[in-house]
């Protein structure tokens, strides 16, 4: 077997649970330990729940496993969705329902067929999860491949040992549709997911899917029976099609006797199922399989290795490496066919992926995606451009499984095709992208002779005046994809839209309220509304004024100038002072969530670039912990993870669209970035060597910056310096 280093350090448990000072279900990273590969559409994760606001299905806090089920979404922090075909290994007769599901509720006073577990017998790595299931004394393990995912269950000797498979079961709702097949030793089958039954924000994100599988269980069963609405149906029924369709198996056991089921899925049809299992998971050789998808994890890591002594730091760091792999997922199978948003199969020449948490991971995970693998970067800015076309619509700007939920603000589709193109990611048609992102910036009617559906405001304040109504978010948000659009349509030649959309960016210093000394939405007339302080929420999107007012990524020259430039400084002073930075939630700088994110850069741009190395160094180590309570705040579909590994690389872009990516120093003294030729320029080396010269944990500050020897004056970095390759030296200082 290949050695394993990196992946060793991947420690899936880090930010499964809420705020350290908190046991509740709400909050925290959000995050869940199950078995993953490498943007895998397989997630085989454990469920300790399956409502609420829960999105992963597993909370750190509870102590009962309800099943195990093969697609989860990880760190989101709404109501979630997924968790479908779950199984669940039992001994001897249990009621026939388990979860607290608000629309099929658990029968309060029964213990279902869930069961004790301790956190001791819970083992966690990169593409592995066990767990001992203590009311039956069943140890369950969990391995994946992409398309693919094996469970192994170690049974006592038993006469009554089983294993039930939930069909129904969905995160947050539960599947109105399943149509199983029962052959033999093998199940095929359907779980249709319709948003009038929950699911994403409690069916408010509007999310419909049909999940294929195809399994089959290493063991012949003795009896098999349909159960729907905890009544069993007739024997030797072989199919079922209905809204809450379970089987129950029966089984013999010896002691230690291993039941395994292999399952392939499929969002396209049931051929697709067929054909993944086939090719990724052929035979029950778990052991081989977990082996692979270890060696999965540590390729996927090489493309970014740090070296440093400091074990707590290199276990962060590769789990949130680890993070930033799990989205945007792939959404087609093996033989390259996708269900797309109207029906139709199609087969695609990139890798169509899913799981777009745009608002959250423009900011982080994308600019370090396009260091990382510009490959991933393309397929996204395809999918979402595909998606687009495919309803006339903007960019979709919090999508799952082909659909736009509207989740958030902003138009983040817009942000990283425009950042995508302005690095050289290329490989997509611009002239499309471009003409859905101006029908989406100037709220256009009609788009190729039909309707467009535009995230940006149609009315005249926004379109004429630059701001939304009430709303100091989405103004300062469709602001910035001005900004990018400026950018992007420069560099294609079309000056007259460029010099458009940069004046109506620039507007942003319009929604200042000096009597307030802080920006402040303003209503349709374009009066200020009422704001008591600088503290209060009002037209902010999980923000307050204080932290809104900040976000002008794109001028913060300007913003000096607006606010002046050393009250600025005291501003952001203050505001990472008085912050407890490992808190779930801060009135002041708060990390836990992303309108506050590369704050601390700023200083870099006011001349204070020590003060951006020090905050950075603070908020690595406050805000991110081992343990199940390691995420101050959600996760975030790789978002928070994201931030952690550019600042220990030892740089952030502050601005999507503007290349630039500000310094700080870095957490560890060597690092080695992989790059791709087919993207990157690779003019001196296919490789990044990121070096300090002194231990960064004992010499915090920079004192001089070099690229392939020649010495940088600014604080700051540029895209194409850092894809040219070489070594990127850091000269510190204390």
């Amino acid at each position: 077997m290949k050695q394993i280093q990196k992946a060793n350090y991947i420690d899936p448990i880090i930010g499964t649970v809420g705020d350290e000072k908190k046991t509740s279900i709400h909050g925290g990273g959000k995050t869940h330990p199950g078995a993953c590969y490498p943007f895998g559409m397989v997630q085989l994760s454990p469920d300790t729940t399956t409502s609420r606001d829960n999105g992963t299905g597993y909370n750190y806090c509870q102590n009962t496993i309800e099943g195990f089920s093969f697609n989860h979404m990880s760190g989101i922090g709404w109501y979630g969705d997924l968790g479908n075909l779950q199984i669940m290994p039992i001994i001897g007769e249990t009621e026939l329902r388990s979860g607290s599901n608000r629309y099929i509720p658990f029968q309060k006073g029964k213990d279902g067929w869930k069961s004790l577990f301790d956190h001791e017998h819970e083992t966690a790595k990169a593409g592995y999860y066990s767990v001992l299931l203590e009311r039956y004394g069943i140890f369950c393990e969990a391995t994946v491949s992409c398309h693919a995912g094996q469970l192994r269950f170690t049974y006592p000797k038993s006469r009554e040992s089983g294993i039930i498979f939930n069909f129904s079961r969905r995160i947050a709702g539960r599947s109105h549709l399943q149509k199983i097949e029962l052959d033999g030793r093998y199940i095929h089958g359907s779980i249709t997911c319709d948003h009038h039954f929950g699911g994403f924000g409690r069916g408010e994100g509007h999310i419909d899917y049909t999940l294929f599988f195809s399994l089959e269980i290493s063991k012949p069963y003795k009896e098999a029976r349909f159960f729907e609405n905890e009544e069993f149906h007739e024997e030797g029924l072989t199919a079922l099609c209905g809204s809450d369709v379970h089987l129950l198996m029966r089984f013999d056991t010896e002691e230690n006797e291993p039941i395994l089921i292999r399952c392939g899925i499929s969002y396209t049809d049931l051929d697709g199922a067929k054909r993944n299992l086939a090719e990724e998971c052929p035979t029950f050789d778990f052991e081989k399989m977990a082996e692979n998808a270890l060696i999965a994890w540590e390729d996927a890591l090489d493309v970014a290795s740090v070296q440093g002594n400091d074990q707590t730091d290199l276990t962060l760091y590769y789990t949130c490496l680890y993070h930033t792999m799990l989205d945007p997922r792939t959404a087609v199978d093996v033989d390259g066919r996708y269900r797309g948003p109207n029906g139709d199969i199609r087969y695609t020449p990139y890798t169509h992926r899913t799981m777009f948490s745009g608002w959250d991971v423009y900011r982080s995970e994308f600019p370090l995606l396009t260091l990382l693998s510009p490959k991933t970067v393309s397929d996204e800015v395809k999918s979402l451009l595909y998606l687009a076309l495919s309803k006339n619509t903007s960019f979709p700007r919090w999508e799952l499984m082909g659909i736009d939920s509207g989740c958030m603000v902003g138009d983040s589709g817009t942000l990283i095709m425009a950042d995508a193109y302005l690095k050289g990611i290329r490989d997509f048609d611009i002239e499309k992208a471009y003409e859905i992102a101006l029908a989406s910036c100037t709220a256009a009617d009609t788009l190729y002779g039909k309707p467009f559906q535009s995230l940006h405001p149609s009315d005249d304040p926004y379109q004429k005046k630059a701001y939304v109504p009430n709303d100091l978010s989405s103004t300062l948000e469709f602001l910035l994809a001005d900004y990018a659009m400026a950018r992007l349509a420069k560099a294609l030649g079309k000056e007259e839209d460029a010099a458009y959309f940069l004046e109506r960016a620039k507007k942003y210093a319009e929604n200042y309220q000096p009597a307030l000394g802080f920006m402040a939405p303003r209503d349709e007339n374009g009066a200020f509304l009422p704001i008591p302080n600088e503290y209060a929420t009002t037209g902010c999107v999980e923000s307050n004024i204080y932290q809104q007012s900040m976000f002008v990524p794109y001028d913060v020259e300007g913003l000096a100038a607006l606010f002046g430039k050393e009250r600025l400084i005291i501003l952001l002073e203050n505001m990472l002072e008085k912050a407890d930075l490992g808190a779930l939630w801060n009135e002041n700088y708060n990390h836990s969530n992303e309108p506050c994110h590369n704050l601390t850069h700023y200083f870099d741009m006011l001349g204070l670039p020590e003060r951006t190395s020090y905050w950075t160094r603070r908020v690595q180590k406050e805000a991110y912990r081992l343990g199940a309570f390691g995420f101050c705040g959600n996760e975030d579909v790789g978002q928070l993870s994201a931030w952690y590994v550019l600042s220990a690389l030892g740089f952030a872009q502050v601005c999507m669209s503007d290349a630039r990516y500000y310094i700080n120093t870095p957490l560890f003294p060597y690092a080695k970035l992989k790059l791709d030729k087919r993207y990157h320029a690779c003019g001196v080396s296919e490789e990044l060597i990121i070096e300090c010269d002194k231990d960064p944990l004992a010499f915090p500050y920079i004192d001089k910056l070099c690229l392939n020897g020649q010495e940088i004056s600014r604080t700051y970095v540029t895209y194409e310096e850092l894809t040219n390759g070489g070594c990127l030296r850091f000269i510190l200082r204390k």
